[in-house]
């Protein structure tokens, strides 16, 4: 029976349906697809401060840009995106075009086809997220998308430069300076000046991630983001230092990010939780750390290793750590994560920043259903089919007739038929009466002439 030291709520989907910002979002949307671009600057300035001729960057602008920054970040980024694009190429390696023979003469194929235009949202707001860029550009044109556009807000009325130059090394073809429901708003239904994609990945606030759930069917996207989420499961060799760094690491995304402890060590959860009260007074982001962990952590000590796992899995939390002696045992233990990060050499915050696989990932428990961003949410599997051998043909039709009409749909049987008439020779009184009817007709056509 599991311990509760520190208990909390937990969020789940339907907290994220607050009815005062769905009617906001869709009163943007619909004031944007109506007024498109005048719109657009209206909410740019209410909403941002912002305003430009163009909010889009020209060659020249991010040329000038990208040469405001230190070299050592320039390094960074191209070390990050190299990690990210060499995963991404993996992905992509495995997924291959196949065509099969399933009778003589029958093939069947399938291609993966990327959307010909996607939109990466890459979110501003307090703090420059370059990461975003790299995981929703650089894993779209590695599926091969041949338009990428690309919005990131303004910060504090500035032009973030470091997210600039991340945008443009990905790939982006087109790079705005707009935030928010108006920048998803105008990729998804297109304005005089930006033309709509077909899809829409990335990030963000609550009215982002609400723009994308009421545009979702008109485009695609990659998934409904809620606040960050991290799991421990931890056993009495974990160091509790490294456990309580890693649980506020997470925390200061939001005064909503859940942290949870899961372990099967009482004596370790009391040292984690002493060790987060010493690290939080001296944290710059503790305004949103601290919040988080007083209203959404939890602490909870499993009878052994196999409870912790059960315990994670109903969580289904986006980031899953596993520190214990034999943290592989999670990949074969667990099944609801959005991303598993094995043993203390590794956390969250290299998935998040430098490692190569992609963080933008499921919460609020959609890792029960879906897996996170990546190259094959840019691809369409779609299939083709190709019959070269007639008498095969007149199989399929023979079949497709019967089982047709067991469904009741006479004009699906009909098709069936002609095939097996035309290449098997077999009798349909309903191909009789058509030639016959249109012999009659022929004939007397001929009498009138």
């Amino acid at each position: 029976m599991p311990l509760h030291l520190k208990t909390a709520p937990t969020k789940t989907f339907a907290d994220t349906a607050q009815q005062d910002v769905a009617e906001r979002v869709r009163g943007i949307i619909g004031d944007i697809r109506e007024n498109g671009d005048v719109a657009v600057r209206r909410y740019a300035e209410q909403f941002d401060d912002w305003s430009r001729d163009s909010y889009r960057l020209s060659d020249e602008e991010i040329t000038e840009i990208i040469g405001t920054l230190d070299a050592q970040v320039i390094t960074d980024i191209e070390f990050v995106q190299s990690q990210v694009r060499r995963f991404a190429q993996a992905q992509r390696d495995s997924l291959v075009d196949i065509e099969v023979e399933t009778l003589p003469g029958v093939f069947l194929g399938q291609k993966h086809v990327p959307v010909q235009a996607a939109g990466a949202y890459i979110p501003g707001g307090k703090y420059p997220l370059t990461a975003s860029a790299h995981m929703t550009i650089i894993t779209a044109k590695v599926a091969g998308v041949p338009r990428v556009v690309a919005c990131t807000p303004p910060i504090r009325g500035e032009i973030p430069a470091a997210t600039v130059a991340a945008m443009k090394m990905a790939g982006a073809d087109e790079i705005y300076i707009l935030g928010g429901v108006q920048a998803v708003a105008a990729m998804a239904v297109g304005t005089d000046s930006i033309e709509p994609v077909n899809m829409i990945a990335g990030p963000g606030n609550a009215y982002v991630a609400e723009a994308k759930r009421q545009l979702f069917g008109e485009v695609g996207i990659d998934l409904f983001a809620g606040p960050t989420e991290i799991l421990i499961v931890a056993d009495e060799h974990a160091d509790p230092f490294f456990t309580a760094v890693d649980l506020l690491s997470q925390a200061e995304h939001g005064p909503d990010s859940p942290a949870v402890l899961v372990t099967t060590s009482q004596a370790l959860a009391e040292e984690v939780m002493d060790w987060i009260e010493k690290i939080l007074p001296g944290m710059p982001t503790r305004d949103y750390a601290g919040p988080a962990w007083r209203d959404w952590g939890q602490v909870i000590v499993a009878d052994d290793l196999d409870e912790a796992y059960r315990i994670a899995d109903d969580f289904a939390f986006e980031h899953v750590q596993i520190f214990t002696q034999n943290p592989r045992e999670a990949l074969t233990k667990m099944h609801d994560y959005g991303a598993l990060f094995l043993g203390e050499n590794t956390c969250v915050s290299y998935g998040d920043k430098v490692i190569g696989t992609n963080h933008v990932l499921p919460t609020l428990g959609a890792a029960r259903y879906t897996g996170g961003l990546w190259v094959g949410k840019y691809l369409r599997t779609v299939t083709y089919q190709e019959v070269q051998n007639t008498e095969s043909s007149a199989e399929l039709g023979a079949v497709c007739g019967r089982a047709a009409r067991v469904e009741l749909f006479e004009g699906h049987a009909r098709s069936g038929d002609a095939r097996a008439w035309r290449h098997a020779g077999t009798e349909f009184a309903w191909i009789e009466e058509s030639h016959a009817c249109l012999l009659y007709t022929s004939d007397a056509a001929d009498e009138e002439d």
